[in-house]
């Protein structure tokens, strides 16, 4: 693991989408697995300033509410194309998120997974951290939960993400998410944490015990993971 200890949000950014553009100039046709949250979205800004060629570059997103159409502004397909797609010259017929209003959520869930396989892997994967170690939408749970599959959310994980909608009610209760093979099968990820609330779950995360109770402390036997936070001192 390597671990780039920033000073704020600002850096942690910057810092971050400086080893996005380097695996994009490394190999044009990279394709980069992607999160939402408002962790990612100065990442976004940069990548989008940058003035980069993405022109080849394929995407795959870790997630998408179960429920929610594209042009909801809720979605994930919306947030990623309001911060990102519609920034940068990628072509958007190469930008991949699981259908949340696919009649058959399992279905979709088989055939993301297979999408993934088709396009060789991910090779650099972008991962933020939930309150309770949640990554993509897996949840704390008693096993590993593997492939691409539906998910039923935690109510504190429904809880957080109440902010972005007008009640509670109105937040979708199940995704569409990758599982935690799909995602450490990445050639390279890089976590970005921001934010003294999220220090004591980082640090369980890198350095406590291997758990399906944290998801993301499997992290930990990643072969090449680096974290960019301003959580550790």
């Amino acid at each position: 693991m390597k671990l780039i200890k920033v000073k704020n949000y600002e850096e942690m950014s910057r810092t971050a989408a400086d080893l996005f553009l380097a695996q994009v100039k490394e190999k044009p046709a990279s394709v980069l697995g992607l999160a939402t949250g408002s962790s990612p979205v100065g990442l976004y800004k940069n990548l989008a300033a940058s003035g980069a060629d993405f022109s080849q570059v394929i995407t795959v997103n870790l997630d998408e509410y179960c429920g929610l159409a594209p042009g909801n502004p809720q979605s994930y397909r919306y947030f990623m194309n309001e911060n990102l797609f519609s920034n940068i010259n990628i072509n958007q017929a190469n930008t991949h998120i699981p259908d949340g209003t696919a009649a058959n959520p399992d279905a979709e869930a088989e055939r993301y997974e297979e999408l993934i396989r088709s396009l060789g892997g991910i090779d650099l994967q972008l991962l933020g951290m939930g309150h309770n170690g949640h990554i993509g939408f897996n949840e704390p749970d008693e096993e590993f939960a593997a492939d691409t599959h539906r998910v039923y959310l935690a109510e504190q994980t429904i809880k957080a993400n109440s902010r972005f909608f007008e009640s509670p009610e109105e937040v979708p209760t199940s995704a569409v998410t990758m599982g935690i093979k799909t995602i450490m099968q990445a050639k390279k990820i890089i976590v970005i944490a921001s934010g003294s609330e999220k220090t004591n779950i980082l640090k369980k995360a890198l350095y406590g015990a291997i758990t399906p109770r944290v998801p993301a402390s499997v992290l930990q036997l990643h072969w090449d993971l680096t974290v960019v936070t301003d959580c550790l001192g």
